[in-house]
């Protein structure tokens, strides 16, 4: 019997704790939310001007510095000088009159510088002839020695000169000794009397060429003949080196 009333104490002692506590915590909760919205609000509510910063706190800021003013315009362009035109003069054309003598002279004198050639002519003269002309002459002098003939390319109906004299090329010692041989073409221009004239080096030898143009000079041809006049050909030459 002891026992069963020590443990409705014990139980009813815990009830009650547990009923105490339920209402705590709901209760604190409240409170806190009633002091932070009387943090928040009041200073809302009870809003007052700001003091005035100190000198000390003015000097941290800087007033902002004014626009400047905008540039004046622009003076106006100077007004040009207009310039009027000068009137041209027009040349008067003055007229040479002959106007006859008033008295007649007695003697009349040629006038200087200008040469009437001799009276009465010379043998063989032409009438109107050239002062200073001889016996002889022609008429208005010689004719303009007429062009050179421009040089003409061997082909077609210009056929090759028949060659008149040759000379084969001395063989260069160096290339001798170098064991070198081979085949030199050579471009020639052939002058209306058969000469070579001008050579140049389309495919040649470096040790060779020089011995190949000194012979080829010394060739001669006959005259090519176009329409019954000699002109000068172009024509392409070869030499050939061959060692024994």
């Amino acid at each position: 019997m002891q026992q069963r009333l020590f443990e409705d104490l014990i139980e009813s002692d815990v009830v009650a704790h547990k009923t105490k506590q339920g209402y705590t915590l709901p209760v604190s909760i409240a409170i806190h939310a009633i002091v932070l919205l009387a943090v928040v609000v009041v200073p809302l509510l009870t809003s007052e001007e700001l003091p005035e910063p100190t000198s000390v706190v003015k000097a941290f800021f800087v007033e902002p510095a004014a626009a400047p003013p905008p540039p004046p315009p622009p003076p106006p362009p100077a007004p040009r000088a207009q310039t009027q035109p000068k009137p041209m003069s027009t040349p008067v054309p003055t007229e040479n009159k002959f106007q006859a003598p008033i008295e007649t002279p007695e003697e009349v004198k040629p006038e200087e510088g200008i040469d009437l050639g001799v009276e009465g002519g010379v043998p063989g003269g032409v009438e109107g002839g050239v002062p200073g002309g001889v016996v002889g002459g022609v008429v208005g002098g010689l004719p303009d020695a007429p062009p050179p003939p421009q040089a003409v390319r061997v082909g077609g109906q210009i056929k090759e000169p028949k060659k008149l004299k040759n000379v084969n090329p001395s063989y260069p010692d160096i290339a001798k000794q170098a064991r070198v041989q081979g085949v030199v073409i050579l471009e020639c221009t052939i002058s209306p009397q058969g000469k070579v004239t001008d050579v140049k080096v389309l495919r040649g030898i470096p040790l060779l060429d020089s011995a190949a143009i000194e012979a080829v000079k010394q060739w001669v041809y006959s005259p090519t003949l176009l329409n019954g006049v000699p002109v000068p050909v172009i024509m392409t030459v070869t030499v050939n080196f061959r060692l024994s």
